[in-house]
């Protein structure tokens, strides 16, 4: 079974990083959508102030591609209105209401989402409503793509996790090969979830973000690159 690797914070400039130590030869340095999170691979036996001194010295790079991703463009959170204003798939629809007195619903058509709520529905109970409709979406577009990865890769993976996550798109844990998604990928165009799922995928096969894991990527997903591109500069949704 792969392990879960050691890891801890350093604070460099007030900015959090998180050191994970893993069997590489060098540091790895990323920071990652959709809030700038940032986080550092060091091999084992590496200092802690020699990881340290090359955060320090990566510290302009770490602000400008935290910057970036600050000002990406963001929406204010929705208050499940009508005629309000929704994303499925990449694709805007504008959402209507229906009171009925039976459980609530949700139907998508060509350009609009319906909603079948009670009349005396409260603003917490409409957010919940659409938020598990849009997990329980997510999760069904995802389970053929993890079948088609996972035969691709020759891995098998656990659990599926869909939920709330604000400093990145996806997670895969090595030790327990647990995956977990996004909600606002939903919002996203399907290619950005396909894309999303190998990465995460991939980590069963190479625990790195190295060179053996962007050759992966190429052989298995050739425009990796423009997907994750469009990606993290799309609109996030706050709240």
């Amino acid at each position: 079974m792969a392990q879960a690797y050691p890891s801890h914070q350093l604070l460099i400039g007030a900015v959090p990083v998180e050191v994970t130590i893993k069997p590489i030869k060098n540091l790895h340095l990323s920071v990652v959508p959709p809030d700038g999170a940032v986080r550092i691979s060091a091999p084992q036996g590496m200092s802690n102030d020699h990881v340290r001194a090359y955060a320090i010295g990566k510290l302009a790079w770490i602000r400008r591609q935290q910057a970036r991703f600050t000002g990406q463009q963001r929406e204010s959170p929705r208050l499940v209105i009508e005629r309000e204003s929704h994303a499925l798939w990449g694709q805007r629809l504008l959402l209507h209401i229906e009171e009925v007195n039976a459980a609530p619903r949700i139907e998508v058509h060509p350009r609009h989402l319906i909603v079948y709520l009670r009349p005396d529905s409260t603003l917490e109970k409409r957010r919940s409503i659409l938020a598990a409709w849009y997990r329980n979406e997510l999760r069904k577009e995802a389970a053929p793509l993890i079948d088609h990865w996972q035969s691709r890769l020759g891995v098998q993976s656990n659990k599926l996790f869909v939920q709330a996550m604000s400093r990145q798109w996806g997670s895969c844990n090595p030790a327990t090969k647990n995956i977990r998604l996004n909600t606002q990928l939903a919002l996203k165009p399907r290619m950005c979830l396909d894309y999303i799922v190998l990465h995460e995928l991939a980590h069963l096969k190479v625990p790195t973000h190295g060179e053996d894991f962007v050759a992966l990527l190429d052989s298995l997903q050739p425009d990796w690159q423009e997907r994750r591109h469009l990606l993290n500069n799309l609109p996030i949704l706050d709240g």
